[in-house]
């Protein structure tokens, strides 16, 4: 890409439009500017959590924190906290840091504005200088969030701060942003300058510059980057550097498979249970979409008889890593497992399921989680429920009733005081999840070609750490992936036009909004009786009725066919003399339309894919069909479940008819819209002169 010509003319346009498609630059600000337009998140739902989730408890804030960056993730849109600043500010430490994160996540890809947009919590000369260190290290950390994978124009300047403060919660925000914003850059330099940091022995910096090594170099297999990691990993007596360098050495060996088999087995023997739980991790990154039955056979060896849950929990966790192109085979693969008596493996499981089974809305997998989420131990259960906000992410009620179930189960947790943290805090994050990025993404490992998703992989495998350190848990914004259709013309532009989706309407539709709580009446409380004066009020109603039984008894009785019978025979016939007040027919239910049609820049699910279809006599066509007949399916209990998410996306178009005026989607300049007309001021200017001065007079300030 750097070594594309400038080009003359016209050729320089070609090539200034081919540099920003190869560097991705281009399908991020569209996929962007999608998730601005088609934001649909349901603000009852946050005010919800926000109203049972006390913000004094850290866990509480940070639950709620990451479950706004989950629903707002990529939509730019910060209005929950605009209206909540007196809940923003009862963050306390690294809630604090985690909340000032939440903003990468949600200005996820807006890597133009990104820095300005942080610049009132991104430090200054002097660390704390802006009033917290927590919120400057979250700034840092949000800025790497905001240029995922593309942040080689930031990453002099994270490099900058990482060396000009020893303090080590900005050490943590610089190393974090640095490592996730140049991931797979291999930077030497900054490789370096997060070694440097590491050898400082800060546990909190340390660990983050761990995670950053191995992200930075990742996939390499550098033989120098593994003896310095391993050879620091057994000399310092911090677990929390020895976890971020055993992931680290993980994130080095991306890919490799074979190759890392001589690394794994070093780690799998090591007596530190750190040590592995990274050589887990090591198996599932290298092996990662591969469903090597040596790798499966490791893993599942390591999760039946390591001496350490922690090892063995991660162990199950990683199948999901290895089988995730087949969804359908890893309930069958953990159902035991997910019965195991220990609950770190039955938490593992319930990870593998969410992980493997992402967005696909499985039931089989569904079927094993519901169970899991009254499990005696909190943990599991918080694990059951972050699972199936994965496995039911963009899923209807119409297409899996468990969607609607699991919806009202997430808001009985968060509000139910008496739910122990752990699993209301799974809630809170299952919540997000399932409306992710304005109900306009999908989680896959997946690309859209069917290979590895290499963002989406190493963002899951951060998520997972949040066990440990919960500010990890935004990484899994690396995973969402937009599902919107958006078609484009030989100019990069986006013009007009109708797309048909050959399926029930309410097959895919959003989610209905959430009504808001009716005031309930208060019912008055009936007077207590004593049993005195009911016995009281008793007798005397008894001789009432005796005095009136005398009186009727003395009046001679009504002879038959009175006016007063007569009246009631009236009564009785009045039904059949006006049929025409009868009870007005109940109305009959509309029948819904089997199809839709959709414009362009218009929200497209995985399993919607296999029902949209382009009119034949349309002007536009696509130039590559993206149909359901390019995917594998597979059956399972009868129903074919998608493998593959192939097509979508950015759809390149013909112009049938070009000599024909086009219409565009109303797009911002740099996307292609048209230019904004000069201000109706300037051109008055011109035209019309200028009022004379007034007059000039004397204020009396004395009077």
């Amino acid at each position: 890409m750097q070594q594309l010509p400038e080009g003359e003319g016209p050729q320089e346009a070609m090539y200034t439009n081919l540099r920003m498609i190869l560097s991705g630059e281009s399908s991020t600000k569209l996929y962007c500017e999608f998730l601005k337009r088609s934001n649909n998140v349901d603000m009852l739902i946050l005010k919800h959590t926000k109203d049972s989730l006390e913000p004094r408890f850290s866990i509480y804030h940070t639950a709620l924190s990451l479950q706004n960056a989950f629903m707002h993730s990529g939509t730019g849109s910060d209005l929950f906290l605009r209206e909540n600043l007196e809940w923003l500010g009862k963050a306390s430490n690294w809630s604090k840091f985690t909340a000032t994160a939440a903003l990468g996540s949600i200005h996820k890809g807006n890597l133009e504005k990104g820095k300005s947009l942080l610049q009132p919590y991104l430090p200054g000369d002097d660390a704390g200088g802006t009033g917290s260190v927590y919120s400057e290290g979250g700034a840092l950390y949000a800025l790497g969030l905001i240029n995922i994978g593309r942040g080689t124009h930031v990453e002099s300047y994270m490099r900058q701060k990482l060396k000009a403060f020893n303090d080590e919660v900005l050490q943590h925000g610089a190393a974090l942003g640095l490592g996730v914003s140049g991931i797979g850059s291999q930077s030497e330099v900054a490789y370096d300058e997060l070694r440097n940091v590491l050898f400082s022995d800060s546990a909190v910096a340390g660990e983050a510059c761990g995670y950053a090594m191995g992200l930075v170099m990742l996939g390499s297999g550098s033989e120098k980057a593994l003896d310095e990691m391993m050879q620091y990993a057994h000399e310092t007596q911090h677990e929390k550097i020895i976890r971020g360098l055993s992931i680290g050495i993980a994130f080095l060996f991306y890919g490799r498979q074979e190759q890392a088999d001589k690394v794994v087995d070093q780690l799998l023997a090591d007596k530190d249970h750190i040590l592995r739980y990274g050589g887990v991790y090591t198996i599932a990154l290298a092996y990662a979409g591969t469903a090597d039955n040596q790798a499966v056979r490791k893993l599942l060896h390591v999760a039946v008889s390591d001496t350490s849950d922690d090892v063995r929990r991660a162990a199950v966790t990683c199948l999901a890593f290895l089988l995730f192109k087949n969804p359908s085979q890893v309930p069958r693969l953990v159902q035991l497992l997910s019965e195991s008596y220990n609950p770190h493996v039955r938490c593992g499981a319930t990870l593998a399921l969410g992980i493997a089974c992402a967005g696909t809305g499985l039931q089989d997998a569904v079927e094993i989680l519901e169970p899991m989420t009254k499990d005696p131990v909190d943990f599991v259960r918080q694990g059951a429920l972050v699972a199936l906000g994965m496995i039911l992410v963009q899923q209807t009620e119409a297409s899996v009733p468990a969607s609607s179930t699991t919806r009202t189960l997430y808001a009985k947790i968060i509000g139910d005081k008496h739910e122990d943290p752990m699993a209301r805090f799974g809630a809170a994050l299952g919540q997000g999840l399932i409306d992710a990025g304005g109900r306009n993404v999908t989680i896959s490992l997946q690309s859209r070609a069917g290979g590895q998703n290499m963002n989406a992989i190493i963002g899951m495998v951060l998520f997972c750490q949040f066990w440990y350190w919960y500010p990890l848990a935004h990484c899994v914004a690396l995973a969402f992936e937009s599902t919107a259709i958006i078609g484009l013309n030989q100019d990069l532009k986006a013009p007009l036009l109708d797309i048909v989706s050959n399926a029930r309407p309410s097959l895919f539709a959003y989610p209905s909004p959430t009504k808001p709580p009716t005031k309930e009446a208060v019912e008055k409380v009936a007077t207590a009786v004593l049993s005195t004066t009911a016995k009281a009020k008793a007798r005397a109603k008894e001789k009432k009725e005796k005095g009136e039984g005398l009186d009727a008894d003395a009046k001679s009785p009504k002879p038959s066919g009175t006016a007063e019978d007569v009246v009631m025979g009236d009564d009785t016939k009045k039904p059949e003399e006006e049929p025409d007040k009868a009870a007005p027919p109940t109305e009959k239910k509309k029948k819904e339309p089997t199809s839709e049609t959709l414009q362009n820049f218009s929200r497209v699910t995985p399993a919607q894919l296999a029902h949209i279809s382009f009119p034949p006599d349309a002007r536009f066509q696509p130039v590559r069909s993206f149909t359901a007949s390019a995917r594998s399916k597979s059956k399972v209990n009868g129903k074919s479940v998608s493998e593959r998410y192939a097509g979508g996306g950015i759809i390149m178009l013909i112009d049938r008819r070009p000599e024909e005026e086009t219409k565009f989607v109303d797009l911002p300049p740099e996307l292609g819209g048209e230019q904004p007309e000069a201000m109706a001021v300037d051109q008055m200017a011109v035209d019309v002169e200028e009022a004379e001065m007034p007059q000039p007079f004397e204020y009396p300030f004395e009077s």
